[in-house]
């Protein structure tokens, strides 16, 4: 994990120094900048290391996405990709009314973006109706 994490940060650094802060993360294709963080927070270890990674994890997804946001808009696809993947630790954090907005962001704008038929939309409709379930929300999660 801390070769990855390494691998990671260098890519980070990289874009940035190329393009600007967070300016070329794909956010929606490939390895996201937090992801390795994020995992290893989820490795059955000591609580202080599960907080510390989650949270080094949120800091570099909220890193990227300002970047993103500023170099291609709210709305672009890349953008989109780590507001998918913020969604996805908010829930894993159970910050499970932050992950329901950045769900609910993220679906907005693939609809617009791709359609309501395509697969990075459903794939937020999945993920969002497993929010809903989890938080005992029956009918919407089946809706």
């Amino acid at each position: 994990m801390a070769e990855a994490e390494a691998m990671y940060r260098r890519a980070l650094e990289g874009s940035e120094k190329a393009s600007g802060a967070g300016a070329h993360v794909d956010a929606g294709h490939g390895p996201q900048p937090g992801e390795s963080l994020q995992e290893s927070g989820q490795d059955g270890g000591s609580g202080s290391h599960v907080s510390t990674g989650m949270a080094e994890a949120e800091a570099m997804y909220r890193q990227a996405l300002e970047g993103l946001e500023k170099a291609w808009g709210p709305e672009h696809t890349s953008t989109l990709g780590t507001v998918h993947h913020l969604a996805v630790l908010y829930a894993d954090q159970g910050k499970m009314a932050e992950a329901e907005a950045m769900y609910r962001r993220a679906l907005e704008g693939s609809e617009k973006a791709w359609g309501p038929e395509h697969t990075s939309t459903l794939g937020t409709v999945h993920n969002l109706g497993n929010l809903y379930k989890d938080q005992g929300k029956m009918a919407e999660a089946e809706a």
